[in-house]
């Protein structure tokens, strides 16, 4: 019987590979667009801002660093926003993804009466808009007399139901026999959780602290309506409130945009080893 599989030109492979690389090269410059525009207006006076709006045009002879020094030297509030979203970014990632991934580790291994039950109000509450759930939200806030603290903030989001469902799903894939050979050896609950599995669960904690990590340094208006001092503003709100018709903070808020990058850029590029480790192997190594 003759061979009837296709055959490739010599070289079409390589072709190929080229247009492909092509093609997501000029895909990230189109996404990179907006940030790069941001970048370069961060180096342009205000004046030039007001009248030229975000543009890819460089006028190397009126570029200035003046934008920057108004954010360090400046006298505002920007760092003392910086550091208030810093430390809440911190502290609601760390225990968002302690607390859900125990949620998560309950619902994957343990039996018990109401278990598909309130797993399907998980899912019903990550497909529920926020917007529908913050007047409810908030009225309890106000019932525990956490108005303008940041655990008011963190509380609604410890448990996370992205977090939670995507746990679970991780989880679902590592044998029980771990969960029983930990009893075994007299650990135990929590033991078998803290020795055990978050051990294991490395790749799927950093791959969720991207997530968590993202979404806590720029919520904005959820801490919007908790939050009444600007002493305690977080770095979006603090932002925000800098816009004035007059354009007279424009420099100031651009550069401190800028800025506000690099924490999340460090985030990504720390837990990128494991995250793509999640994604090309196995949760155990035989």
């Amino acid at each position: 019987m003759e061979n009837t599989r296709p055959t490739h030109k010599p070289g079409q492979r390589t072709i190929d590979t080229v247009l492909l690389i092509a093609f997501f090269t000029a895909l990230a410059f189109i996404i990179l667009v907006p940030f790069i525009s941001i970048v370069l207006t961060s180096f342009k006076d205000s004046s030039q801002i007001i009248r030229n709006g975000f543009n890819l045009n460089i006028d190397w002879k009126n570029l200035t660093l003046d934008n920057y020094r108004a954010v360090f030297a400046g006298d505002n509030e920007y760092f003392n926003w910086f550091k208030n979203s810093l430390i809440l970014t911190v502290v609601q990632t760390v225990a968002t993804l302690f607390i859900s991934a125990w949620v998560g580790f309950g619902f994957a291994f343990y039996d018990f009466k109401g278990k598909n039950f309130l797993f399907v109000c998980v899912l019903i509450v990550m497909m529920i808009p926020f917007e529908i759930l913050m007047l409810p939200l908030y009225r309890e806030i106000i019932a525990l007399n956490l108005t303008n603290t940041y655990i008011g903030i963190m509380l609604p989001y410890l448990a996370h139901p992205i977090a939670i469902f995507f746990f679970n799903q991780y989880l679902q894939g590592i044998p029980r026999e771990i969960i029983d050979s930990g009893r075994i050896d007299g650990c135990s609950e929590y033991g078998i959780f803290l020795r055990l599995i978050l051990p294991i669960m490395k790749p799927a904690l950093a791959a969720m602290a991207i997530y968590v990590g993202m979404f806590s340094w720029n919520n904005y208006l959820w801490p919007l309506l908790v939050l009444r001092d600007t002493a305690k503003y977080t770095l979006p709100i603090g932002l925000t409130s800098l816009m004035s018709p007059y354009g007279n903070n424009y420099q100031l808020l651009i550069a401190g945009s800028v800025l506000s990058v690099l924490p999340i850029m460090i985030l990504f590029f720390s837990a990128q080893k494991y995250f793509i480790e999640g994604m090309t192997s196995g949760s155990v190594k035989g």
